[in-house]
């Protein structure tokens, strides 16, 4: 004999048991402090909660979670033609997050690749706008302009860019070794060019030197006495010097007097 009516309300309290806990399953979820959910009612957006605790009702909302944190994204090798047609690979990092959840949601299909391809074009352009010295020698103000861009465009996601690093910029061996001659050419130049400057110096210091001494004959006498002392301080044992003339026109004007 099959079960009566009142043995299947007998179940009944099971059953209802078992839905209660299925719908609570399904309505409750719980948002950690970094998440939000995006909420939309029957298609509709609704409003963002959390974090905590969230009741969805089943069939009739659907909840999108949305992680707040701040994300550091790859960005692939690009090659990339500088301004003076170097061909180079470059690839970066950028960190971003998300600060307006209800946009990154609707306005972008997925807001990750969005901006990891945006990443890609725009690290492309600007550096196609710079030589190569440039992209080796000014980073900061490159990853500057990267960030600048790349924020202004993802504003409308909601998702704000707040740093951009360049990594490696790749070159080929050719290009390599052009880079090294140039080095070794521009350190050659600065070599002479000190070497110049120095000789210019000590030019114009013994021209003044010469000046004053030839204003003071005095002076040229101690100068060739004390020339005479270090000469003498050698190891030699014959020294001949010449006897300058105005040491000679002094002496006689001593003699002179003297008389």
């Amino acid at each position: 004999m099959g079960p009566t009516s009142i043995e299947l309300w007998g179940y009944f309290p099971a059953i209802l048991l078992i839905l209660v806990i299925l719908f609570l399953f399904a309505a409750l979820r719980i948002l950690r402090e970094y998440e939000r959910g995006v909420v939309f009612l029957l298609g509709r957006f609704y409003r963002v909660k959390g974090p905590g605790l969230v009741i969805i009702i089943p069939f009739i909302q659907q909840m999108v979670r949305v992680d707040l944190r701040t994300i550091v994204m790859d960005v692939p090798t690009q090659d990339v033609i500088s301004r003076d047609n170097v061909s180079v690979k470059v690839n970066a990092v950028i960190y971003f997050r998300v600060i307006e959840p209800q946009p990154a949601i609707i306005q972008v299909e997925n807001y990750l690749d969005a901006t990891s391809q945006l990443a890609q074009t725009t690290l492309r352009s600007v550096l196609g706008q710079h030589e190569l010295d440039e992209m080796l020698a000014s980073r900061e103000i490159l990853n500057r302009d990267i960030q600048k861009i790349l924020d202004q465009h993802t504003d409308c996601w909601g998702i704000k860019v707040s740093n951009v690093e360049i990594k490696h910029v790749d070159l080929d061996e050719s290009m390599i070794r052009a880079i090294a001659r140039q080095a070794e050419a521009e350190r050659a130049r600065r070599a002479k060019v000190i070497h110049a400057d120095g000789e210019m110096q000590a030019s114009q210091k013994l021209l003044e030197a010469a000046q004053t001494l030839s204003q003071q004959p005095e002076a040229i006498q101690l100068r060739y006495l004390q020339t005479l002392t270090e000469i003498a301080g050698d190891k030699s044992n014959t020294i001949v010097f010449p006897l300058p003339v105005e040491l000679m026109t002094q002496l006689l004007k001593n003699a002179s007097r003297q008389s």
